[in-house]
């Protein structure tokens, strides 16, 4: 239920005490203290900070929220878009140990990015009382595609401190999966969500990328690959994310494992295109989609990868 708008102190005041009551009733349960929506807004982070400091003993997860868009149709700038993603994971990050070291507490809390999402080419939202009415019905390309794929990366990378991400939403409004009374279509947003749902479990391997850099205007010069990695010890399987954001050039990569050796690729797939717009349609539905790819050979602990421009790429091997 919204209780409208408050200032942050009143907030936390209001989180700590509801809190508390929760706790009585059940004390098991785990709670999520509502936090800056996204970077933008004038509060950000001060909001967060003072927020905490009220309601921290009681609080076991703080919210991020945040929405991608490309109102100015800068495909480089948002195709480096994680450069943001991380940079406010950091300062969150940054806030938490901050109020952990003020109030001198051994209790941890940890981030929630419990709403996320590309939104901004349907911002429709008033159904006017009909029923079932058309809403926010995002239709996703390639490049959204590589976002969202960065986004995973993302979620891989800082899985230290961010332990929940609730993707918002996932039929129909907003989502990666349109439905009609005779069919359903898998937007391009679907198969990056798909391939990290499939491969990424276990622990997040630490990476150290070195790579070609790209001009963008909104952060400067950035790596033209986006990675992350995850190693899984029960099945005995590794598997690596790179998006290549380069709109015209190829990449090719080497691919060195350090402690432990490969033995094989069990499978490879990658989403790619040359038109950062194309998008999926019930009547070309596999326009953009993960396609699997030659599985590429493993020496000495190398593996060598070609990645073309507007790509994204994602190996498992066994170990």
């Amino acid at each position: 239920m919204c209780i409208r708008d408050r200032e942050a102190g009143e907030y936390g005041k209001k989180a700590l005490e509801a809190a508390k009551m929760m706790r009585w009733h059940d004390p098991s349960i785990e709670t999520v203290l509502c936090g800056s929506s996204h970077t933008r807004m004038p509060t950000y982070p001060d909001w967060d900070r003072i927020t905490l400091e009220i309601a921290w003993e009681q609080v076991n997860y703080h919210s991020i929220h945040y929405y991608a868009t490309n109102y100015s149709d800068d495909t480089a700038s948002y195709l480096a878009l994680s450069v943001d993603f991380e940079n406010c994971v950091d300062t969150m990050t940054g806030v938490l140990r901050y109020v952990k070291a003020k109030m001198r507490s051994k209790h941890n809390v940890y981030l929630s990015w419990d709403e996320w999402n590309v939104w901004y080419k349907d911002r429709s939202s008033d159904g006017g009382w009909t029923e079932a009415p058309h809403l926010s019905e995002e239709v996703y390309n390639l490049e959204d595609a590589l976002v969202v794929a960065q986004w995973m990366n993302v979620f891989l990378r800082k899985s230290d401190v961010l332990k929940i991400a609730c993707l918002a939403q996932i039929v129909n409004t907003i989502s990666p999966i349109t439905t009609t009374r005779d069919g359903l279509l898998k937007h391009a947003t679907y198969y990056p969500i798909m391939l990290f749902g499939r491969m990424a479990s276990g622990n997040a391997l630490d990476v150290a990328v070195r790579a070609p850099r790209v001009e963008t205007c909104e952060f400067g010069d950035v790596a033209v690959l986006d990675v992350a990695s995850s190693y899984n010890e029960e099945t005995g399987t590794s598997a690596i994310f790179i998006v290549n954001r380069s709109q015209t050039d190829s990449v090719t990569v080497d691919v060195r494992w350090q402690a432990l050796t490969p033995t094989r690729v069990t499978s490879a797939y990658q989403i790619a295109g040359t038109d950062p717009k194309a998008v999926n349609s019930f009547e070309n539905p596999e326009r953009v989609v993960a396609r699997s790819i030659k599985t590429p050979s493993i020496s000495e602990s190398t593996m060598t990868l070609n990645l073309p421009p507007l790509s994204f790429t994602a190996i498992e091997v066994a170990m």
